[in-house]
């Protein structure tokens, strides 16, 4: 099997719950919800958990949290079923799951802040940094035509290590793991990028 067709933990994943995720996805188009209003409310229900955890409320911040993340795989289900896969959708649910990560670690950021702990914040802030650059750098390898699937630290492997960390009511945890497993990933990916980019020149070369 080829780089290019490896599966990744998120699609083992999607592959695992799909006896969840169709039904489910069904039942809320014959509720009459369309794919990116559940990508909205998805996004809603983790700005509210953020929210939570702002206020130092990381049980009921955890719980949100991983109610909600369910919720981008249920929107690319709901429109696989119902054939509104689009590419404006595609945009839709990947600005949205940015902006789902970024705002939880901005409520982790404001937590650390009213604590005073300045060590906190910037290592929170090295956790959205990394976090950040992992999405980018896939995006950024697919434009060019890189396979950018692989890494440790992906996006359902973030939230494994977030929402346990959180109902713990130690999000510490997460914060360390993820400022250097996230930037870590990061670091996985542009090697991954650059071998592929010296491949594809060796190709070119005439022998």
């Amino acid at each position: 099997m080829t780089d290019s067709h490896r599966l990744t933990f998120t699609d083992r994943m999607r592959i695992w719950f799909r006896w969840f995720l169709e039904p489910t996805a069904r039942f809320l188009l014959k509720l009459g919800l369309r794919p990116n209003m559940v990508t909205v409310l998805g996004f809603l229900g983790t700005s509210l958990g953020a929210w939570f955890v702002a206020q130092g409320r990381f049980v009921a911040g955890g719980l949100l949290i991983g109610i909600t993340v369910p919720f981008d795989a249920l929107d690319g289900t709901m429109a696989r079923l119902s054939g509104e896969a689009s590419d404006w959708g595609a945009v839709v649910d990947a600005v949205t799951d940015r902006y789902s990560e970024l705002i939880t670690w901005a409520g982790v950021l404001y937590y650390y802040l009213t604590q005073g702990d300045a060590l906190m914040v910037m290592m929170t802030y090295a956790a959205a940094a990394g976090t950040v650059l992992v999405s980018y750098l896939r995006a950024r390898g697919e434009v060019q035509g890189f396979d950018v699937k692989a890494g440790l630290m992906t996006r359902v492997e973030r939230y494994l290590v977030v929402m346990p960390s959180l109902l713990l009511q130690r999000p510490e945890i997460a914060v360390w793991s993820l400022a250097v497993l996230a930037n870590f990933t990061a670091l996985q990916r542009f090697w991954y990028i650059r071998q592929q980019a010296w491949a594809r020149v060796r190709a070119q070369v005439p022998k």
